[in-house]
């Protein structure tokens, strides 16, 4: 049991519903689209930059771009859906990315192609933030915390594909074929939200008074000091992934001279990393309380992201950047799944506006992330190193300084 803090009823607990196996199938393929859309033409950024004639800064603001789309579109679809319910706008949603991500393709110049990422993040936002609000929705506790690290672990599956395919697709029709791909998961995604999910916010619980309710929830969630500390781990978590992901096609084919099959299998193997921690937690979670295992996660991040650091500073070594990235990437196994269960089961009256908090941080940082980690030029690893240590050491203090106060609107259950 629990109690509503705005209106002080008490709401049941036991009232999550099991989701089904369809179910969690879809909502992962949904949470795929921002690594997917990320992933799968990162192997072509030199070959982009020598097409259109721009420096690796100009290819990079794509991905920017896409991202602060991400950012602006979380902050937009999920308290909407606190409002309309989560099956509306996902439908919307997946629809107008269809339309996004074929406009990518077609795109004549790379300021084309930079301004319809944009839509298409802002499009694909609906799929990051209100599968987050469906698990929310239907799962509490360490049922969630199992959820959340099914799709971390369903998801990791997209980065091991994504590159992969990604080479494939440009190797036989050129970068621009990895967009007709991204469009065609986009409409496997419209079909399957169509035919499989219910609407897992009914109509009695939705937020009834305009924008003042919305602005009053978002108010309601950002005063709450722990939701903050278990957001913060979780953006800043990301932080360290998309310092990797922006920096590491330049990194690890130009500083250590990778080929792009070589660069997309050790990629691979990165994403491999988090499968493997993901699949962990999920078999942990049952005995070992969520924000232990967030903390071993973040303090693991931080530890071989300042080995990282060292490396990058002294040699840079292959092998040495290999291994540690390695154990820096899957580190985020622990810490995305437990964050978002901490995080979200403090804000169980508002879980789309909980959920469009943190993906806004979550991609906002990002955005800010990509362009930073290129300012050294592409013949050093030393920014790369120096973002993931710095993005890890703020998760990790948040967790620490946000966790000090005592559960003011906590709705979680004990575990």
């Amino acid at each position: 049991m629990s109690v509503d803090t705005r209106s002080g009823d008490t709401v049941d607990s036991t009232a999550a519903r099991p989701v089904a196996s369809g179910v969690i199938a879809m909502l992962a393929l949904l949470a795929a689209v921002a690594p997917l859309s990320i992933d799968m033409y990162l192997p072509a950024f030199p070959r982009m930059a020598e097409e259109f004639g721009v420096s690796a800064t100009a290819i990079q603001l794509t991905l920017t771009t896409f991202l602060v789309g991400l950012a602006i579109g979380n902050l937009v679809i999920g308290p909407l859906s606190d409002r309309f319910g989560r099956r509306p706008l996902l439908l919307v949603g997946t629809f107008v990315s269809i339309i996004a991500t074929i406009l990518c393709a077609w795109s004549p110049t790379v300021e084309w192609l930079t301004v319809f990422r944009f839509f298409q993040g802002f499009t694909g936002a609906a799929g990051v933030v209100l599968s987050r609000a469906v698990i929310s929705d239907r799962a509490r506790g360490a049922a969630a915390a199992k959820l959340f690290s099914l799709l971390v672990l369903v998801n990791g599956v997209a980065p091991v594909i994504a590159p992969l395919l990604g080479g494939a697709v440009i190797g036989l029709t050129g970068w621009r074929g990895v967009f007709w791909v991204l469009a065609g998961v986009s409409v496997l995604m419209f079909v399957g939200v169509l035919a499989l999910l219910p609407e897992s916010h009914p109509a009695e619980l939705r937020s009834t008074g305009g924008l003042s309710t919305m602005i009053a929830d978002a108010r309601e969630v950002m005063s709450n000091k722990r939701f903050l500390g278990y957001a913060g781990a979780f953006a800043f978590g990301f932080g360290v992934m998309f310092a990797y992901i922006s920096a590491s096609p330049f990194v690890l084919q130009e500083v250590h001279g990778l080929s792009t099959t070589w660069y997309s299998i050790a990629f691979t193997a990165n994403a491999l990393g988090i499968v493997v921690t993901s699949g962990a937690n999920a078999k942990l979670v049952d005995r070992v309380r969520p924000e232990a295992l967030l903390r071993i996660g973040l303090v693991s991040m931080v530890a071989f992201s300042a080995l990282l650091v060292v490396d990058a500073v002294v040699g840079p070594y292959l092998w040495a950047a290999l291994v540690l990235l390695w154990f820096a990437v899957a580190s985020l196994g622990l810490v995305i799944a437990n964050a978002t269960t901490l995080a979200l089961g403090e804000a169980r009256r508002a879980a789309g506006t909980g959920s469009a908090v943190m993906g806004a941080a979550q991609f906002g940082l990002a955005a800010v992330i990509s362009p930073l980690v290129g300012l050294g030029g592409e013949g050093t690893a030393v920014p790369m190193a120096v973002t993931m240590l710095v993005s890890a050491i703020i998760g990790l203090g948040g967790v620490v300084f946000g966790t000090r106060s005592p559960t003011e609107q906590s709705v979680t259950e004990a575990h």
